[in-house]
C-alpha cells in the first residue's frame, strides 16, 4: 500500500482506500455484519486505513460496522462520515444548525468513537455551500471534540469550488474517474493552492470501467444502477457517472483493445486516478471481500505510461466527453 497526505488534515492515509455504501452485501440484499466485518478487516489487514461511510448507508447499519471493527483494531484507522441527506424532502431549508448537529452526535453514538476524524457534508443542495451559518457550526462541533475535520461531498465543480472558500472545510470527496474528467480543470487548481485533501469517489462509474457489464447485464430492482439510470431518485451523474449504458459499453470495449492483456481493467481504472498527484486518495466500494482485494490488484498491474493514458483520455474525448463534461 502507498500512502498520501489528505490535505490540510495532515493525515497520511491509504491512495486505495475504502468507501461503504454496499459494504454488508450488494444492493438491495440486506444488510450482513458477518460480510461487513470480514470486508472491513480484509481492507484493513491489506494496509487500508481510510474508511469513509455515512448515516443514510442501510440506515445507520455501516456506520455501526466501522465503528465496530474500527474499535477492535490496533491500528489507526480514520473514519470519515457524512450527514444531511437524512433531511426528507432534501432541500435547502432542511439545513439548520440544529438539526446537522444532531446527525453528527448520531453518528457518533452508532460508531462508539468519541471524535469523527471526518464529518462530509453529504452532496447538500446548491444553495446551502451560500451559507456560512451552516459551516460555522462546525468550528463548534471541533471545539467540542465532536470532530476533527471538516469536508464535503458534492455532486458538481461549482460546488466543490464554493465549498473550499470556507476556511474550515479541508476536504472534498468529487465524483473523478476516466469518463468523468472535469473536475481535474480549475478544480484540482485550486484545491491544491488551499492544501485541500481530494477524495475520489465513483471511481469505476458504478462498475462500469471494471469492464464485466454488457448489454445482458441486469441488476437488481433496488439496485440504483437499475432504477436510477435518467436520475429518478437522485442525481443522475452517481449512476454510471451520469453516462447512457450502452455509450458507456461502447466506450469500455474501446478501453479492452487498449489492454487486450487486462482481465481486470478496474486495476487500470484506479491506476490512471491515481496518476494525478492531486488526488489524496480513492474509495471505491466493495460488496465482497473479492472486490476489495480487485481494487488492491492495482499494485499488481505495470504502471501506465504516458502514451496508455494519452490513449484513456482519447476515448473520453471522442465518446464520453461532448454528452456529459459540463453537466457537472
Amino acid at each position: 500500500m502507498n500512502y498520501r497526505k489528505l490535505g490540510k488534515t495532515n493525515f497520511n492515509i491509504s491512495e486505495i482506500s475504502l468507501g461503504t455504501w454496499q459494504v454488508g452485501g450488494k444492493w438491495g440484499s440486506g444488510f450482513d455484519d458477518k460480510t461487513a466485518d470480514e470486508l472491513l478487516n480484509t481492507a484493513i489487514d491489506n494496509g487500508v486505513n481510510f474508511i469513509d461511510t455515512a448515516d443514510v448507508y442501510e440506515n445507520g447499519l455501516s456506520e455501526t460496522a466501522v465503528g465496530r471493527v474500527v474499535r477492535s483494531r490496533s491500528e489507526r484507522i480514520f473514519v470519515a462520515t457524512k450527514c444531511g441527506r437524512q433531511i426528507n424532502p432534501h432541500v435547502n431549508e432542511g439545513y439548520t444548525p440544529k438539526v446537522l448537529q444532531k446527525f453528527v452526535e448520531d453518528s457518533l453514538k452508532r460508531t462508539g468513537l468519541e471524535t469523527l476524524d471526518l464529518i462530509q457534508l453529504h452532496c447538500p443542495p446548491t444553495e446551502v455551500y451560500y451559507r456560512p451559518e451552516i459551516f460555522e457550526l462546525f468550528d463548534r462541533l471541533k471545539e467540542q471534540g465532536k470532530i476533527l475535520n471538516l469536508g464535503v461531498s458534492v455532486e458538481k465543480v461549482e460546488e466543490a469550488l464554493k465549498a473550499i472558500e470556507y476556511s474550515n472545510v479541508t476536504t472534498v470527496q468529487i465524483i473523478f474517474n476516466l469518463f468523468r474528467q472535469r473536475p481535474s480543470e480549475l478544480f484540482f487548481e485550486e484545491a491544491k493552492k488551499k492544501d485541500i485533501g481530494i477524495i475520489a469517489r465513483v471511481p469505476l462509474a458504478s462498475g462500469l470501467l471494471t469492464g464485466k457489464f454488457d448489454a445482458k447485464t441486469t441488476f437488481d430492482p433496488q439496485d440504483h444502477r437499475n432504477f436510477n439510470r435518467n436520475g429518478e431518485a437522485f442525481d443522475k451523474g452517481e449512476t454510471f457517472s451520469g453516462i447512457d449504458y450502452e455509450l458507456g459499453l461502447k466506450a469500455v470495449e474501446e478501453l479492452k483493445v487498449l489492454f487486450p492483456e487486462s482481465k481486470n481493467l478496474a486495476a487500470i481504472a484506479l491506476q490512471w486516478i491515481l496518476s494525478f498527484n492531486e488526488v489524496s486518495c480513492i474509495i471505491p466500494g466493495a460488496s465482497k471481500t473479492e472486490h476489495v482485494l480487485s481494487n488492491l490488484s492495482v499494485y499488481d498491474t505495470p504502471k501506465l505510461t504516458s502514451e496508455q493514458i494519452s490513449a484513456m483520455n482519447k476515448i473520453y474525448i471522442d465518446l464520453i466527453k461532448p454528452s456529459v463534461h459540463q453537466l457537472w
